[in-house]
């Protein structure tokens, strides 16, 4: 279901919540469905279990799942209601991407084929060629 790298700087519950992010918004994970129990998931990526409970913790606190004892974790949105959804934000952050891009010596073209790949993952039915 989601896969992450060891060896990356990025913390592993940074990765985690951004991997179940991602199957929440391309749809892969909706409402209702049941986040795998926190120490079944941590043997599947071999990682800490208190890892994924942090991760499924932030996921909660972003208002994406909802966690019961004993009842385990499932998606109740698939909007968060968080800052992120600022224009301001959004355009910051895709600023930082592409500044990332420019410097690590990404052409237009380049760039522009891996945003549509990304696009169609996440609107499979609506995206349109750039």
């Amino acid at each position: 279901m989601i896969q992450i790298d060891l060896d990356s700087s990025t913390p592993l519950t940074d990765q985690i919540v951004s991997e179940l992010r991602l199957a929440i918004a391309s749809g892969s994970l909706g409402a209702g469905d049941e986040l795998p129990p926190v120490r079944q998931l941590a043997g599947d990526l071999g990682v800490n279990f208190n890892t994924v409970a942090r991760a499924y913790r932030a996921l909660e606190a972003s208002g994406l799942v909802s966690s019961q004892r004993g009842r385990g974790s499932r998606v109740v949105a698939l909007v968060e209601p968080s800052s992120l959804h600022n224009p301001k934000n959004i355009v910051h952050r895709l600023r930082g991407a592409l500044v990332d891009a420019r410097l690590g010596g990404w052409t237009q073209d380049q760039l522009l084929s891996m945003v549509q790949v990304e696009l169609q993952s996440l609107w499979p039915s609506t995206s349109k060629e750039i």
